[in-house]
């Protein structure tokens, strides 16, 4: 079964019409896009666009063998006239099924917003799975869902439909995930493909070709990530979005609770409102025994913050007890976290403060705290697959 993009951008396409945004001004080339729609083995249109046909006659393809144009959502964009040569399109109601006379089958996606959703079985048995923008599949239980080979959904708008149908099953390690649907909320070309990546999925030009099943492009995401930054830079923010599209991720707060410190209490209610309902939360710093379960990806935020518990707990922070034995047994405790980054087999995305470029800290215990963070992120770093420095919101990608 082979699947062409006509079109892979939001409804009102990319750049946006009248929009003089940084990311629209920079959508030219292969980052142009036109409003989505699917050309499936040349006999199934799934939403109807303008400039289709030419769409097609750009990838080399004729709109003239379609036998039904089906739409997924209320078209948002310039007028749409139905070529003469196509049907009317229709929409399915939900769980109802079509069979084409060339042996494709289609079932209508009941949509947890508005829209319907189209999973379609090639005569060859592969499947893909088509979403709206802004949607998710509704009702999804373990156990009853079905796999596909490909996936075509919005993934930056909705991260938490990639996660849903990845904690049922209906999207596996050799899925196919291709963002479509692609609007000015993320920059295009580099920031977009690495994002993307992050969460196992892709973005190709309009006009791509894809043959269903086939795996070869299908994003190989890290199991170990570092995220460092300064104050503010964005950090947290770029972690939660490498996992927002996966299910059931732990979420390991390092800084425990203060109490009486309402600006701490603040900071950690924002983190919490940020993450998807489907986290879970643990408060410790006994990181190494999480390490070596098996189970869901892990986000620790931070390393910054596990370090002032370690030199609390070794008394880094007097000159004597350091000297004493401390500094010995913090580069053990050390030692103990990079061995067991290095054995995990969960995925791990860990954040840390970058403070070796700023002001020399006044006191002699804030200069040690600078030295062994330092000692730290790169021991730590040294154990990870990936490793970005988020400065201003953008994010530098070092390994």
């Amino acid at each position: 079964m082979e699947v062409t993009l006509l079109g892979t951008g939001a409804p009102v396409g990319l750049p946006n019409p009248g929009c003089a945004c940084a990311a629209c001004s920079c959508a030219v080339g292969e980052d142009a896009r036109a409003a989505t729609a699917l050309l499936v083995d040349g006999t199934l249109l799934l939403d109807l666009t303008p400039g289709a046909a030419f769409a097609a006659a750009r990838a080399g393809r004729s709109l003239g063998g379609v036998r039904q144009v089906l739409l997924s959502h209320p078209h948002d964009g310039p007028a749409v006239e139905v070529p003469a040569a196509l049907p009317q399109p229709a929409r399915v109601p939900d769980g109802r099924e079509l069979t084409l006379l060339t042996g494709h089958r289609v079932r209508a996606v009941a949509m947890d917003a508005g829209g319907t959703g189209y999973a379609v079985t090639g005569p060859d048995g592969q499947r893909l799975l088509y979403l709206p923008p802004g949607g998710a599949p509704a009702g999804l239980e373990n156990g009853s869902a079905e796999s596909y080979d490909l996936v075509l959904l919005d993934v930056v708008g909705r991260p938490d439909a990639l996660a849903r149908l990845r904690a049922v099953g209906s999207v596996g390690p050799t899925t196919d995930v291709v963002a479509v649907h692609l609007d000015h909320d993320v920059p295009p070309g580099t920031e977009l493909r690495r994002r993307l990546a992050a969460a196992g999925a892709r973005a190709v030009p309009d006009g791509t070709t894809l043959t269903v099943g086939v795996y070869e492009d299908v994003p190989d995401v890290p199991r170990r990530t570092l995220v460092l930054g300064g104050a503010r830079s964005g950090k947290s923010v770029e972690a939660e979005r490498r996992l927002e599209a996966f299910p059931d991720v732990l979420y390991v707060a390092t800084g425990g609770t203060r109490g009486g410190d309402t600006e701490w209490a603040a900071r950690v209610a924002v983190h919490r409102e940020r993450r998807p309902g489907s986290w879970r939360t643990t408060e410790t710093c006994d990181l190494v025994p999480l390490l070596a379960q098996d189970g869901s990806p892990l986000l620790i935020d931070c390393l910054s913050l596990w370090l002032t518990d370690a030199m609390d707990s070794v008394g880094a922070w007097d000159d004597t007890e350091w000297a004493a034995g401390g500094e010995k047994a913090l580069r053990e405790r050390v030692r103990e976290l990079t061995e067991g980054v290095r054995a995990t087999r969960r995925t791990v995305v860990a954040v840390s403060n970058e403070v070796g470029s700023g002001i020399v800290p006044a006191t002699a215990s804030g200069r040690r705290y600078r030295d062994e963070l330092g000692r730290l992120n790169a021991a730590f770093a040294g154990e990870c697959e990936q490793v970005v420095l988020v400065v201003a919101g953008q994010v530098v990608v070092l390994r």
